[in-house]
């Protein structure tokens, strides 16, 4: 991205300077309830993740990447399949595809940065990643810009068995990207399609505000204190399995699926029935729903478990159970689709967002404004050589959760072609 692109001026006032220097990037959000199965080497996730203009930053959910029983709720948590995916994501977002159909893997994060700036092909580095039992968020970062990535810090609720175990609950990642911090939230809400199970989710979202906190050990002199709840982000987004259903009868679901007919179906949607009503996410927004029903397939099928199933007990009403929703400025989504792979029982669901990103702080008193050392002391400047990128990515995080972490050389670099 040329350094210029994007970049509003404005004069700065008398007193105390207001700058409103923005760049504009973009960002893929993804969310997938893969069903509790592990993926396998085959499967790819070019057609999901890969657009037609590359994001700078990638921000992908899972649900259920673990079958939900007793020993993986109960037990010691399966870290295995969460590294797969991790390897899979990384093969589609840093991987050339050659004229003749073959793949193959970038050169290392030093090597791409060197190289001329104009090219398409850009290496993506991991940021930041967290398992809760079924659930995995993960952070992707152009490389030229994930020095300006800091303040990372994770927070998890379970909202599952008893009120608080991890089958279900959230995951969130905050991050400050130059001066404008993200919250990425990260769902699997309460299961179930009998009257009142919405408000089980209602209470869910509301738990989930509640008791997500980031905690700071200190703050440094003469710069604001990062974010401690999801609220007080600049730029929020929520994703996931949300489970609302539809507020409506197998039968008349069913004829309106047969038409293609998702305006009358979505007038039934729990999620926005309660959205009107000012129940759950008051003052949110989700785009236009132009896409059928993400659940419940058959595996490896194009048919609803409903169109087969005549037990009233399993066949499960189709819903749009797959969702994204954002709060804040300087968000605009350009697509919400879903993508078409049979391997889980719902279909993933992604958007592509244009955000508006602060490069200076929006507000400085006049002792302050002079030296700015938030991304030189937070957020190294430094080349991303070989070394700086393995230490900074230590840096970078100080949950008090345990992330999943990858070593330095695991998360920017991958070994180079064989021959290289």
């Amino acid at each position: 991205m040329d350094s210029t692109n994007g970049l509003k001026h404005s004069v700065p006032g008398k007193e105390a300077p207001l700058v409103t220097d923005t760049l504009t990037l973009r960002m893929f959000v993804g969310t997938w309830n893969v069903g509790g199965k592990s993926p396998n080497e085959g499967l790819n996730l070019r057609d999901w993740l890969l657009l037609p203009s590359p994001a700078e930053i990638y921000v992908i959910g899972f649900q259920e990447i673990i079958p939900l029983n007793a020993g993986n709720v109960l037990g010691p948590e399966d870290s295995g399949p969460a590294g797969k995916w991790l390897t899979l994501i990384r093969e589609a977002l840093n991987s050339n595809t050659s004229s003749n159909g073959e793949s193959t893997t970038t050169l290392p994060c030093e090597s791409r940065i060197q190289r001329d700036p104009s090219e398409q092909q850009h290496y993506y580095c991991l940021a930041a990643s967290k398992q809760m039992v079924g659930i995995f968020l993960c952070v992707w970062v152009r490389a030229d810009l994930y020095k300006h990535v800091c303040n990372l810090k994770v927070s998890c609720v379970g909202r599952g068995i008893m009120g608080y175990l991890g089958n279900k609950g959230s995951i969130s990642i905050s991050m400050t990207f130059y001066h404008t911090t993200f919250c990425f939230v990260c769902t699997h809400l309460a299961s179930g399609e009998k009257d009142g199970d919405e408000m089980r989710r209602n209470l869910d979202v509301s738990e989930i505000l509640k008791k997500t906190k980031f905690s700071h050990s200190f703050k440094a002199l003469g710069h604001p204190l990062p974010p401690e709840s999801i609220l007080e982000h600049e730029k929020i987004i929520w994703l996931g399995d949300l489970n609302y259903r539809l507020a409506a009868g197998y039968n008349d679901t069913h004829e309106l699926l047969k038409k293609n007919d998702w305006q009358a179906l979505l007038e039934k949607d729990q999620l926005r029935i309660e959205q009107r009503a000012g129940r759950v996410f008051k003052e949110w927004k989700e785009g236009k729903i132009l896409f059928a029903p993400t659940y419940k397939y058959l595996f490896d099928s194009d048919q609803y478990v409903a169109q087969t199933n005549k037990s009233k007990e399993k066949r499960r009403t189709p819903a749009w159970c797959d969702r994204i929703l954002w709060k804040g400025e300087g968000l605009e989504q350009l697509w919400y689709v879903r993508g078409e792979s049979k391997f889980s029982d719902h279909r993933p669901v992604y958007s592509l967002f244009s955000v508006h990103v602060d490069l200076t702080r929006k507000k400085l008193t006049p002792s302050i404004a002079a030296p700015d050392l938030s991304i030189t002391r937070s957020c190294p400047s430094r080349p991303l050589t070989n070394t700086a990128m393995s230490s900074s990515c230590f840096a970078k995080v100080q949950a008090e959760e345990q992330l999943l972490l990858l070593t330095g050389a695991q998360r920017c670099i991958d070994p180079a072609p064989a021959g290289i």
